[in-house]
């Protein structure tokens, strides 16, 4: 990838640069699907995390869990989730505007004193073209987006993964595989908002390290 290309994976709609990666173990926690997806789940949640070089550990001490999946069927249901409104600032307001836009998903990021993300939430509602998707695909894409905090756009045009044409097995693609890894550099820092990082996860896919 170029220096542009990485630059635009983590630039915003009103074009400034935003990165942030896991200062902290992922903790995850499923809820709303079977035993054998919550395996897939938390399957795919591994091997991102292992592939970043990012910690994972069985609990968080201010949250328990700090990475929430929650799968439904219609975005009413997250109102009866108890204290979800504590964790997502104005849940009423945003389930609103979600199901106005016929949304099929939603994150959200929290973030510590060091701006490294802190806890993540995603929100998948299960209808439509959403309830189509492979499970493992639908893991493999969403674990991809929460490893890091992407831009806007980022995924926007094309998918972070790529589907093997003999076997349809989705795989991550290449590229994002090398970015996430960059990303993970111990020497790398857990936040930024300066164009020039881009550059140095250029250099870090390049085999140099300035």
């Amino acid at each position: 990838m170029t220096p542009d290309q990485i630059e635009q994976l983590f630039t915003r709609n009103d074009g400034s640069y935003a990165f942030a990666r896991w200062g902290r173990p992922i903790v995850p926690v499923v809820f709303g699907v079977e035993d054998e997806t919550l395996t897939v789940v938390k399957g795919a949640i591994e091997a991102v995390a292992t592939l970043a070089g990012a910690e994972m550990d069985g609990m968080d001490p201010e949250l328990g869990a700090n990475l929430m999946f929650f799968f439904f069927r219609d975005w009413d249901e997250l109102s009866a989730v108890p204290d979800l409104g504590r964790l997502i600032p104005d849940l009423e307001p945003l389930v609103a505007r979600l199901k106005a836009a016929d949304a099929s998903q939603y994150r959200a990021f929290r973030f510590d004193d060091q701006a490294a993300i802190q806890a993540a939430f995603v929100f998948l509602r299960m209808s439509g073209e959403m309830a189509d998707i492979p499970a493992e695909t639908l893991a493999l894409s969403q674990s991809v987006q929460v490893i890091l905090m992407w831009g806007d756009g980022a995924f926007a045009e094309v998918s972070p993964l790529a589907v093997l044409p003999d076997s349809g097995t989705a795989i991550l693609r290449p590229e994002i595989a090398g970015v996430i890894a960059a990303a993970y550099d111990r020497m790398m820092p857990v936040s930024a908002d300066d164009k020039s990082h881009a550059l140095r996860m250029f250099a870090r896919l390049q085999g140099e390290a300035p």
